[in-house]
């Protein structure tokens, strides 16, 4: 992983540590609900359609996703923090399907933070991963 970030800029370098640890433990640890309530306020806002506002939204959404595809996982890239913002590179895994072969779904996230640290707003932009053979150009999505 590719991270970006002034190491003197405490605020920052939390922020990165809360996004990483915000993934690890409600994508790949399928512990959604905690995570969201450990590192999320309840009124955060969410700008992706198809899940609705609030933090416990989002703990359901990916709570579900965790039960039907146990496989499901995200694998961070490239991680960018600056002030109260962090932007991640990622592909998640298995959202839809527990194809073992899935491409996956490249993504942007954008994660917005209080002064406490708590993740406050999130927009994104989702990809599907498509064979490298099919692609207009040989630089990868990722």
């Amino acid at each position: 992983m590719e991270k970006i970030v002034d190491i003197k800029d405490t605020k920052s370098v939390r922020n990165m540590n809360t996004a990483i640890a915000l993934y690890d433990e409600m994508i790949n640890k399928h512990n959604a609900m905690e995570a969201v309530n450990k590192y999320l306020v309840p009124e955060y806002i969410q700008h992706n359609p198809s899940i609705a506002t609030g933090a416990e939204a989002l703990g359901q959404a990916f709570g579900y996703i965790g039960h039907t595809h146990p496989t499901s996982r995200v694998e961070i890239h490239r991680i960018i923090a600056a002030g109260d913002y962090v932007w991640s590179h990622v592909i998640f895994y298995n959202l839809s399907n527990d194809d073992p072969s899935d491409k996956g779904t490249g993504g942007v996230d954008i994660l917005k933070f209080n002064d406490e640290g708590k993740i406050i707003e999130h927009w994104d932009v989702l990809q599907e991963i498509i064979d490298p053979s099919k692609t207009a150009n040989t630089n990868g999505q990722v």
